[in-house]
């Protein structure tokens, strides 16, 4: 009796296991390269070029836009939404306390490409701000020196936006491995996948505040931050410091997408304490060694896992649309 008690939520969970397996695959199935070869053949082209525009401006572009693409991705799923702005009536995950830290030139990157695309009468209204999103963090990777990749595109446009959305979907800076492993897992991500893309921290920056108990406080310095470092971060990070402060995650070579991050960990160089664990826990440590010796290794685990990332959610007839305006609801 009680045996049977047991097994039937059991089973039920996995039965839901596999629905959303299936789910994903079909959804995954809608993606597909060259997606808009008979409405808009030169998006890709378009898009590439509307980024590199936005580059030459500031390099923050890169690290601004892939986060970007990352918060989208993992709250709703790859649907834009995270580009929408609230109104009076409702707040949009853009203005959660967790995506304030989101650097306003990933917005400007993707409003910037879709003009681009609108702007060419066959184009207007045919692409979508998620497949947008998807094409910019990639071209954005690349221009950094990063892998490039062929996008999958054919994503719709999420029908609503909410900062209640954002609660428990995004890892937390002081998340520890099996927190970081279980939060990917639930969208589909392995441990191998979820380790390379936290690579993405090899661009972009971090405010004072996601790492000031490292380096100050009761529990400070952190034994697995490098010493030189530390005393660096409390130079920049003082006491009292502008929240709005922020400094690059990766300190050795914050303008190129590499595989630098691994070798900072190695020497204790992990700006944030979820990104200095993948070291300090020996079950991750081994990919990270890996990586640290191999871009190329690095590059192709990298690939693989933001395209299995750019599948989350993805959004198909009456879930979604194409909006007119990629920060408006329509």
């Amino acid at each position: 009796m009680g045996g049977g008690g047991i097994a039937r939520p059991a089973a039920a969970a996995a039965l839901l296991l596999v629905v959303a397996a299936a789910s994903a695959t079909v959804r995954a199935a809608q993606l597909r390269r060259n997606y808009y070869a008979g409405v808009c053949p030169e998006v890709e082209s378009i898009v590439r070029g509307a980024v590199a525009r936005k580059y030459r401006e500031t390099f923050i572009t890169v690290g601004a836009t892939v986060h970007l693409f990352f918060h989208d991705c993992f709250v709703e799923g790859c649907d834009a939404s995270v580009i929408v702005a609230s109104t009076p009536n409702s707040t949009a995950e853009k203005d959660h306390p967790v995506n304030l830290s989101l650097a306003g030139d990933g917005f400007d990157t993707v409003l910037r490409a879709r003009a681009a695309v609108d702007a060419v009468p066959r184009c207007r209204g045919r692409v979508s701000c998620a497949d947008i999103l998807a094409m910019a963090a990639r071209d954005a990777i690349a221009l950094a020196g990063g892998p490039s990749y062929a996008v999958e595109l054919g994503r719709l446009d999420g029908l609503r936006s909410a900062a209640s959305s954002v609660d428990g979907r995004l890892a937390p800076p002081s998340s520890d491995l099996d927190q970081l492993t279980a939060l990917f897992a639930a969208n589909g991500l392995s441990q191998t996948d979820m380790i390379a893309l936290s690579a993405g921290h090899t661009v972009g920056f971090a405010h004072c505040g996601a790492f000031a108990g490292r380096i100050r406080g009761p529990s400070a310095p952190d034994p697995a931050l490098n010493r030189s470092l530390a005393a660096r971060l409390r130079a920049w990070c003082p006491d009292g410091v502008d929240p709005r402060v922020a400094v690059t995650m990766d300190v050795v070579t914050p303008r190129a997408f590499d595989n630098q991050y691994f070798r900072n960990l190695r020497d204790g160089m992990g700006l944030l304490a979820s990104d200095q664990v993948l070291y300090t826990d020996p079950r991750s440590r081994p990919t990270v060694d890996a990586w640290a010796q191999s871009s190329e290794a690095f590059g192709r685990a990298f690939v693989t896992a933001i395209t299995k990332m750019g599948r989350i959610g993805v959004k198909m007839g009456a879930q979604g649309n194409i909006r007119r305006n990629c920060a408006v609801l329509d």
